[in-house]
């Protein structure tokens, strides 16, 4: 009788043992945590502003392509996805409160896999720069620093919305921007293509605004002084449409000057129906920057391209 309640006592403990061991978190992260770590759905930003250098340029594909696709790679699956890497490592207190769901939070990243992958991607993307190219391999080198930058100790510029907002503007529109040009010119762009590059840049940093909204709480909680912390969801938000507005009202000045007025009136139909939907945006910013997220930034980007295609023009290459 001894012997079979022992038995019994040990068939429970394995019992409550059990959930405990299945629930254990897992020693090596897994292929989907990796993916979702690296965001792909990031990589359009600055893929999307290295084709527009390329089309800015107006030179030929031919001969060239090895280059251009090395270069949308570098532009999103490797810098891009590093610099999210390095965001979520040098972030995942405030996710813990954000977004528990992410993969370093979550446990699905264990242990410092987080800080490894961070580190590897940026070796990669600094790698594959220096094979396509002393400008591709320049421009590598500033956009991993400006990730370091943004995320990481000492500088940590994502403290600040003024500063964070404006090293990723500028890292994936116009760094990416003036690499798609170079790349193809295999050389400094001009002055025009600069131009362009700066000023969308610029309107990224409303943009990136947008995407602070989502996160005020735990950013005011964790000391994170994004524009929507510091100035309040609603005047953030007029900040905002005036800083993506600003750019693109002077590209349309810029172009109309240069003779390029079919192109400057397509512009400015984009940003005509894109301050039409900064008017529901300010209604609501918190509930609503998604939804400009995805119809009034496309319409931006979409300006972006019709820029591209009057520099070319004026250039006078052919893709």
């Amino acid at each position: 009788m001894t012997l079979i309640g022992v038995n019994y006592t040990l068939d429970a403990v394995s019992q409550i043992e059990a959930p405990a061991r299945i629930a254990a978190p897992p020693k090596l992260p897994t292929l989907s945590a990796l993916m979702e770590l690296l965001k792909p759905i990031t990589w359009f930003a600055p893929m999307w502003a290295f084709g527009c250098g390329v089309v800015s340029s107006g030179a030929p594909l031919e001969g060239r392509w090895l280059h251009f696709l090395g270069g949308v790679l570098l532009a999103g699956p490797f810098a891009c996805a590093a610099s999210q890497a390095v965001n979520d490592w040098f972030d995942r207190h405030v996710d813990a409160i954000n977004e528990p769901y992410r993969p370093i939070p979550s446990g699905r990243m264990p242990g410092r896999w987080g800080l490894y992958v961070a580190i590897f991607w940026s070796g990669l993307t600094l790698l594959l720069g220096a094979v396509l190219g002393q400008w591709a391999f320049a421009a590598s080198f500033v956009a991993v620093a400006l990730a370091w930058a943004y995320s990481a100790p000492p500088f940590r510029l994502k403290l600040n919305g003024w500063w964070g907002n404006a090293a990723v503007g500028f890292s994936y529109e116009g760094v990416a921007w003036v690499t798609g040009a170079a790349v193809m010119l295999a050389g400094a762009p001009g002055w025009p293509i600069i131009a362009l590059a700066v000023l969308y840049s610029v309107g990224a940093h409303g943009i990136m605004t947008l995407n602070d909204f989502k996160s005020i709480d735990g950013d005011r909680a964790m000391g994170v002084r994004s524009l929507p912390v510091q100035l309040g969801a609603d005047r953030a938000a007029r900040v905002a449409c005036v800083v993506m507005a600003a750019p693109q009202a002077i590209v349309i000045l810029g172009l109309i000057a240069m003779g390029e007025s079919v192109y400057a009136a397509a512009i400015g139909f984009s940003l005509f129906v894109q301050i039409i939907l900064m008017r529901r945006l300010l209604d609501n910013p918190r509930a609503n920057a998604p939804w400009y997220n995805a119809t009034g930034v496309s319409l931006y980007v979409l300006g972006m391209l019709a820029a591209a295609f009057a520099v070319r023009s004026i250039s006078g290459g052919a893709l």
